[in-house]
């Protein structure tokens, strides 16, 4: 794709946003209809493309990606009156009389960059907020997931008004091209490094961002504890969630000592129920997305400071791209395990001497997008939720409030900025317009010059709400 083609879907783009089209209410819900279409006629050719692209089992497609998108869609459609309606505030006495409302307005032309481990979900659920708005978007699928990439652009260019919603294809070239352009929005998921490269460009421009990057999400595990529910939960968000190439993974389990063992012992148990002895040849784990990630997580293994702490899993099958499930237990602060995001099937645990420890060694680090904490202690629980700031707080289970579409999702510090998923998805994509409307009548001379004493004492009584001072002020004493 060539610098001009960019340069050429904006302008159309623009056009179409300039027409007015987009801010149509009718508009809107055919487009949102169109993707709910998409998702519920093409289910299987959307599954094909999640399969060959990360061998994801059907399940965890139909699960966390086409079911997530239509949920988020029917949301939105349901709503969607209700979100575009102005709002009214109340007016202070110093423009009374007068009435005031806050206007939802969308943007423009927006742009989406999505990621490669959720390629149908990441690249629409922000679509969704940004349609719902009523703005006009390109859509950037990950290069990383080729054949969920082409079957987009395929079905979006069928099924949705491509004078406003375009999919463009490709790798870095393309997305460089797309940065280049002026957009009134961008939505990026994936990493810190990119997030940069994106913040950079979008800063000539003055263009606002929403960064949904990742982090080390960290689960403390209590002692006091239904320990099977808790192991089950945690390898649900880990493993059975893209097998760890998630951005709400947990990244890594801090304990006590005393309780490592027994957390262990249940951990290889329940793996075992689930993905057999020889987890390679599960069809219930997704392959590690190319050769470059395989390799990235062979070198956190292969860091002379862990290779002794894997204590479960640790196979490899590089022609598949497959790596099991891998416990480390005790592994150094300073491994190279500890210093990135790991996004891959592979989980350290790390023990304190007492749970409350773990808040601390928590906080000496980047903020995470998610913080997990398996506890029955309401001490412990409410000390967690006040003291660890991350992007959201999970208590007694992994990864689920990301399904919750009255919570905002989104990052702080490190871990992005912005959020979205239902309401907030729309507020994402929309400008809050403040309007104020007066009458000509009330119309206070004391407002115009010349500004004499009179006047002084008016407004000061009126400004500084001294009721008896303005009475005085108005009869003159």
């Amino acid at each position: 794709m060539a610098m001009v083609d960019a340069e050429a879907i904006v302008k159309e783009l623009r056009e179409t946003y300039a027409s007015g089209k987009t801010k149509n209410y009718e508009w809107r819900v055919s487009q949102l209809k169109a993707l709910l279409k998409i998702a519920e006629h093409h289910e299987k050719e959307i599954v094909d493309a999640l399969n060959s692209d990360l061998s994801k089992p059907e399940l965890e497609c139909f699960v966390h990606e086409i079911s997530m998108m239509k949920t988020s869609c029917k949301h939105a459609l349901k709503q969607l009156k209700r979100w575009m309606k102005p709002e009214k505030v109340k007016t202070s006495l110093t423009t009374f009389p007068s009435s005031a409302e806050i206007v939802p307005e969308p943007f423009g032309v927006v742009l989406v960059i999505s990621a490669w481990n959720y390629p149908f979900l990441l690249s629409l659920d922000p679509v969704i907020g940004a349609i719902a708005a009523g703005n006009a978007v390109v859509l950037k699928p990950s290069e990383i997931a080729p054949a969920t990439s082409s079957v987009l652009a395929k079905l979006l260019g069928e099924y949705m008004d491509v004078t406003a919603i375009r999919v463009v294809e490709g790798a870095v070239p393309e997305t460089t091209a797309l940065l280049e352009q002026k957009w009134d929005k961008i939505f990026y998921t994936g990493n810190g490094k990119v997030g940069r490269i994106v913040m950079a460009a979008a800063a000539k421009h003055l263009t606002p961002v929403v960064l949904e990057l990742g982090g080390k999400s960290p689960v403390i595990v209590d002692s006091n504890i239904n320990l099977k529910v808790a192991v089950r939960r945690i390898i649900a968000g880990k493993w059975g969630c893209n097998n760890g190439q998630a951005c709400i993974s947990p990244d890594y389990i801090i304990t006590t000592k005393e309780n490592a063992p027994k957390l262990l012992d249940a951990m290889k148990l329940e793996l075992e129920k689930f993905y057999g002895k020889d987890p390679l040849k599960s069809g219930d784990l997704s392959r590690i997305v190319n050769a470059n990630h395989f390799h990235r997580l062979s070198k956190l293994l292969d860091d002379n400071k862990v290779v002794d702490k894997v204590v479960h899993g640790g196979q490899r099958d590089e022609n598949n791209l497959k790596i099991a499930p891998t416990i480390l237990l005790d592994v150094p602060e300073d491994s190279l395990i500890m210093k990135e995001e790991i996004f891959g099937p592979l989980l350290p645990i790390l023990t304190v001497n007492k749970v409350e420890e773990s808040i601390q060694f928590i906080n000496a680090r980047e903020k995470p997008l998610a913080a997990y904490l398996f506890t029955g202690d309401k001490k412990l629980e409410e000390e967690f939720v006040r003291n660890i700031s991350a992007g959201g707080l999970l208590i007694n289970d992994t990864t689920l409030h990301i399904a919750t579409s009255t919570l905002p999702f989104g990052g702080v510090g490190e871990s992005g900025m912005g959020s979205y998923h239902g309401r907030f998805s729309f507020e994402a994509f929309s400008h809050k317009k403040a309007v104020l409307r007066r009458s000509f009548g009330g119309d206070v001379p004391a407002r115009y010059p010349p500004y004499t004493p009179e006047k002084v004492r008016f407004l000061k009584a009126l400004l500084n709400g001294d009721i008896l001072g303005l009475i005085r002020a108005l009869l003159g004493w």
